[in-house]
């Protein structure tokens, strides 16, 4: 597996991609196919409950103590994003596309855009 294969995890429940049968990459993140079963269950049970129901975010029903253990994997998810905009940045730069076009795409301006992804090589 090439290296940048064993950064891939799960954005959902952190396992790699050697962990898991199969790693669906999306824009800038990926789910495994365990998650994506469990996430069928969900909704085939939620299809079956009454659409009236409120739902609650998720921290509504958990202790200090669960939310603080999920922050870590939050964080990850966020590195992973991070990492995935880097590098479609990385690609349009080495297309010579400008950083005036690359902030505007992402809603910032053109420094900011070139203070966030410029390479330090």
């Amino acid at each position: 597996m090439p290296d940048w294969k064993d950064k891939l995890r799960c954005s959902f429940c952190h396992k790699g991609a050697a962990d898991v049968n199969k790693l669906i990459a999306g824009p800038g993140v990926h789910i495994c196919n365990e998650c994506v079963e469990l996430c069928t269950a969900i909704l085939e049970t939620e299809r079956a409950a009454s659409a009236t129901e409120p739902r609650l975010p998720a921290w509504e029903t958990m202790t200090d103590q669960q939310i603080l253990d999920h922050l870590p994997k939050i964080a990850a998810v966020q590195a992973q994003v991070d990492d995935n905009l880097h590098d479609w940045v990385t690609q349009l730069r080495e297309r010579n596309v400008s950083w005036e076009r690359i902030g505007t795409a992402l809603g910032m301006t053109r420094q900011s855009a070139w203070e966030r992804f410029r390479s330090e090589g």
